[in-house]
């Protein structure tokens, strides 16, 4: 699939996922790139949203088997990656696979799960394979996890440790919808029976894999990749963050800025693509010192002060557009 090819089909999902979800276009394009960078996206929100719409109506978009894992504090990791049962009939021990086993999957409310369950998912979204009993099963491709969880609910809830946040390529948010988009939610609702909207698949599940390789063949300029380099350097030295951004998460930055190229329909990668994913690439990795957390310091203010500090290719100063470094060579 060719690039431009590859853009038009992204927008032709964005778009049918947005007659189902009332949401920002923004939002919904940060969700699709996760999925062709081959990533895991979390979303932080309040209940009611439509966090689990948004999951619903991607998979029937890219025609993909989707599974909701709904996390409590009683669930085990065998809930999530399945066990062996033992069948009479064989006389010996079968595997029964767990809804980790399909191609989208929804961990819903994951910080409510303790430390040991939520880990069950470290080896799946890292390898996209499961390990039971010393025996190991690779997951379906494509494989992607959409994890939710609720601010407000924190009675109850688990932190998730730094190693399963910086699994997800992508932290973002939903937000509630302008007092139009509540009237519109309204006006569909009654349009219909059912409760909750569908929507057709846009495109065949085995070509997904197709819209990922398009990712994978955009073009970087040289001086754009020392650019994300020291944006992730950037952080390391900020006074206010205690741990910065990993080498994983410069490397994340660097696979979501080419798919974002490709949501619009571009061979190679600009400084705005950069600019326009990495607060929802960078935020969530950064760990705030102790005195930071108690002024209240936002991570994604550290994160557009590093934009600042950090010049863009072919720019004077620390912001501003580069002068065309993104043609490929």
């Amino acid at each position: 699939m060719d690039h431009e090819t590859a853009g038009a089909v992204s927008a032709q999902i964005v778009d049918a996922i947005g007659e189902a979800v009332i949401a920002d276009r923004d939002f919904l394009e940060t969700v699709l790139t996760g999925v062709l960078a081959r990533g895991h996206v979390l979303l932080e929100d309040v209940p009611g949203t439509g966090k689990t719409l948004t999951a619903r109506s991607l998979a029937s978009a890219l025609d993909l088997r989707f599974q909701r894992i709904q996390f409590t504090p009683d669930l085990l990791p065998s809930d999530i990656t399945g066990s062996n049962i033992y069948n009479e009939a064989e006389g010996a021990f079968e595997f029964s696979r767990g809804p980790i086993f399909a191609n989208i999957v929804l961990a819903d409310e994951i910080n409510r799960a303790p430390p040991k369950t939520q880990a069950a998912l470290l080896e799946a979204m890292g390898e996209k394979q499961v390990t039971v009993d010393g025996t190991t099963y690779e997951l379906p491709t494509p494989f992607f996890v959409l994890a939710t969880q609720n601010p407000v609910e924190q009675e109850g809830t688990f932190g998730l440790p730094e190693a399963q946040r910086d699994r997800f390529i992508i932290k973002t948010e939903m937000g509630y919808p302008d007092r139009a988009g509540e009237r519109e939610l309204l006006d569909r609702r009654a349009g219909r029976v059912e409760q909750a909207p569908s929507i057709q698949p846009i495109i065949d599940g085995e070509q997904v894999p197709d819209l990922q390789r398009a990712a994978e063949s955009v073009s970087v300029d040289e001086r754009l990749r020392d650019y994300i380099v020291d944006l992730g350097r950037a952080t390391r030295e900020d006074h206010r963050v205690d741990v910065g951004v990993s080498p994983r998460g410069v490397q994340r930055l660097f696979e979501a800025s080419r798919a974002v190229a490709i949501l619009q329909g571009r061979d190679f990668v600009v400084p705005d693509d950069i600019k326009w994913v990495v607060e929802p690439v960078f935020s969530h990795r950064l760990v705030l010192t102790a005195d930071a957390g108690v002024r209240g310091v936002e991570r994604s203010e550290i994160v557009a002060d590093v934009l600042d500090s950090v010049a863009v290719p072919g720019a004077e100063g620390g912001s501003g557009r580069a002068d065309n470094p993104d043609q490929p060579r």
